[in-house]
């Protein structure tokens, strides 16, 4: 069992968080996404932490050791890594709590986030005295390391220098909940897809950026329509598969489709930004669903393995099926048809 300092326990205790890693022998670090609200909200950090709490609790929050919270209101390299990101980073080197290697769990523009910690911990905790957090991997869902098209748009409309017809109105007041001015676009700037391709584009850690990645939407697939490509409803797959250029792809997969249907892939990405790997692909799952406790349908597998930097090998196991009707064959995730994406996740750890 760890050691765990009294501040640590009543953090614990509030937030239901495991006094062991729950998930294997790597304690999870989460770092959640974008979350709207704030734009306008503008929590204090104890809000913060509260809404970090609530983003993760359907399925993830039961299984983390610790989290990095941060506001949407404000920017990566500015007030959300000086203020929020700096200050978990000691907290979890003076627990020592990636000493056997630690896993970060992230989600949408927790991604862009985790790059540029993984980027600057090192030096940061080093200069500080401190030891270098043991970071074997991350595990990315709906990762927008690449940025959102989306991000673009909802920053130029607010700036006054974007069009807007009404299906465009209605696509960023479905992702959020508003049409947002120029007061309040925080972290909307990092999504500009050149923006977030720009951010920390090549760490130099060599740490395994390995990638769950969905084509479903919750907006009716009226946000994908100003997507490139295949989609999740937010983020496109060039940046969700981790491509190394934005573009407009239908598979992070040149041998096998989002559905699992195996086959060259004209459009399968082919090139991936440095240490990103995608693992598992579901097309019935949309941006948020891939960390909910919901199932949305089987799931088949971008790539069948993945190394952590600790030489622990994760195995995917799978089965072809022929469709009697059309004699296509299809690659689905053993246990998919009742796991969720999240569950198969974990399941990988255990």
């Amino acid at each position: 069992m760890k050691l765990l300092t009294k501040g640590i326990v009543t953090a614990l205790a509030a937030f239901s968080f495991s006094a062991n890693a729950a998930i294997g022998e790597h304690p999870i670090i989460l770092i959640h996404g974008f979350q709207p609200g704030q734009l306008q909200s503008k929590p204090d950090s104890k809000a913060v932490e509260q809404n970090g709490a609530d983003y993760w609790r359907d399925f993830w929050l039961a299984k983390a050791d610790d989290r990095i919270d941060w506001p949407s209101q404000e920017r990566i390299a500015g007030k959300i890594s000086t203020d929020y990101v700096w200050p978990k980073l000691q907290e979890l080197s003076r627990n020592k709590t990636c000493a056997n290697g630690c896993i970060f769990v992230t989600h949408s523009t927790g991604d862009l986030v985790a790059r540029y910690v993984l980027d600057n911990q090192a030096n940061w905790l080093e200069n500080a005295g401190m030891a270098p957090l043991n970071i074997v991997a991350t595990f990315d869902f709906a990762g927008a390391g690449g940025g959102s098209e989306l991000g673009d748009l909802a920053v130029g409309v607010a700036e006054g220098s974007g069009w807007m017809n009404a299906a465009l109105k209605s696509a960023i007041k479905l992702w959020l909940g508003e049409i947002p001015d120029s007061n309040n676009t925080g972290v909307l700037n990092d999504l500009k897809v050149a923006n977030a391709r720009q951010l920390a584009p090549m760490p130099d850690g060599r740490i395994p950026r390995i990638r769950f990645t969905g084509d479903g939407s919750d907006y009716f697939k009226l946000t994908g329509g100003f997507l490139p490509g295949h989609d999740d409803g937010v983020v496109a797959s060039h940046s969700s598969c981790g491509a190394s250029v934005a573009g407009d792809f239908s598979s992070c997969s040149v041998s096998v489709d989002y559905d699992g249907k195996l086959g060259t892939q004209a459009k399968g990405v082919s090139d991936f930004m440095p240490n990103h790997f995608p693992l598992l692909m579901g097309d019935g799952y949309s941006h948020s669903g891939l960390i909910k406790s919901a199932h949305s349908g089987q799931v088949t597998a971008a790539n069948q393995q993945a190394l952590l930097t600790d030489g622990t090998r994760l195995n995917v196991n799978t089965t072809d099926e022929k469709y009697w009707l059309t004699g296509n064959y299809y690659r689905y995730v053993d246990g998919s048809d009742n796991q969720t994406m999240s569950q198969l996740a974990a399941g990988l750890l255990l």
